[in-house]
């Protein structure tokens, strides 16, 4: 079975979205991991039994956590901001500076 353009562009876009999401995954594994280690560190946990926790402990979380919801919602999110119609309004006012300035030089 043979693919024509579309359904090349179509699967070149499926696999970018895949990589993404495999990227986000992989960001909330080592997020994930690295925040339980360095609590257990930072409390002594293991040694003293008792959990002693103070702001420093919590700011890596919560600060990486913010970049870890940006990353999600670049991914997953419904692209409010920057979002595909966002991309085709930008697409179609360039164009449209670029043919007024085509016309003005002709």
């Amino acid at each position: 079975m043979e693919r024509n353009y579309h359904d090349e562009e179509l699967y070149k876009m499926a696999q970018k979205k895949i990589k993404e999401i495999k990227g986000f995954y992989v960001h909330l594994i080592v997020y994930i991991l690295v925040n339980i280690f360095i609590f257990v560190v930072n409390t002594n946990i293991l040694s003293t039994k008792s959990i002693h926790i103070e702001f420093g402990h919590l700011s890596l979380p919560f600060f990486w956590g913010i970049g870890l919801f940006a990353h999600w919602a670049s991914v997953f999110g419904p692209n409010i901001f920057l979002g595909r119609k966002w991309e085709e309004r930008k697409i179609n006012e360039i164009l449209e500076k670029e043919k007024k300035q085509r016309k003005q030089w002709e």
